[in-house]
């Protein structure tokens, strides 16, 4: 059981309660934190989760060799993905398409939207390095007929050319496109793609908790004044206000 997990059976407890708080002093509170037996192979499994996700494949080997937790992909394959998603956040595009399709062709063959998406950020890197005429005969040969058989690509579409019609493309309202937003945002869903493919989760477990903690906190701020968890990086309980 985490801490999560007696936030909400606290809460439980309270639900029913007065109006008034309740208030839960620290040595009640680590007395309850303390009956919580949580098996160390669980918080391995957690931590080898998220660094495979994230890809620090390095730390994950080494984390292999000192706790002997088992990733569940080959770790060889986090260098490869890595690979993809730099390849895109340096706007090389065309190379993370032959480094996606080297892994695995079905990924791109399946899925339209991300396709789409990183036709459409190789459009957006040819408008960014002004190569206009180059960047409206790949929108009409390689997009245009995507979103004739798709109104959202189609919208996308036509959002990205419009950044040919402005000169100072810093104000236009669409200029976010050309933002590192943009392409952090399209290298996240190629990543996303490559860890499903691989029958892993797209996204680490830790943060999920985290915000579980957070949200779990909150409703109990409502029936008691408890020890706090403000600051996460550190893990400090802090005295309730009473």
């Amino acid at each position: 059981m985490s801490l999560f997990w007696i936030v909400i059976r606290e809460l439980a407890e309270i639900e029913a309660m007065a109006a008034s708080k309740k208030v839960i002093t620290r040595e009640e509170w680590e007395k309850k934190l303390n009956d919580v037996k949580i098996r160390k192979e669980d918080m391995n499994k957690l931590v080898m989760n998220f660094l495979v996700t994230e890809g620090y494949v390095e730390a994950a080997e080494k984390f292999q060799m000192e706790s002997g937790t088992e990733p569940d992909i080959d770790l060889a394959t986090i260098t490869d993905r890595m690979a993809v998603k730099k390849a895109v956040q340096s706007g090389n595009v065309e190379d993370a398409i032959e480094k996606v399709n080297d892994l695995n062709p079905e990924i791109l063959d399946t899925n339209p939207q991300l396709f789409f998406h990183l036709q459409q950020q190789r459009l957006i890197e040819l408008i960014r390095n002004g190569k206009v005429e180059e960047a409206l005969e790949f929108a009409q040969e390689e997009l245009a007929p995507r979103g004739e058989e798709n109104q959202s690509f189609l919208e996308d579409l036509e959002r990205t050319v419009a950044l040919l019609a402005f000169e100072d493309v810093s104000n236009c309202p669409i200029g976010e496109l050309l933002d590192i937003s943009q392409r952090l945002k399209t290298a996240s869903e190629v990543n996303a793609a490559i860890l499903t493919s691989q029958s892993h989760e797209k996204d680490p477990k830790l943060p999920s908790l985290l915000k579980m903690l957070i949200w779990a906190q909150k409703e109990l701020d409502e029936k008691a004044a408890y020890p706090h968890i403000n600051d996460l990086s550190k893990a400090v309980l802090e005295d309730p206000a009473v």
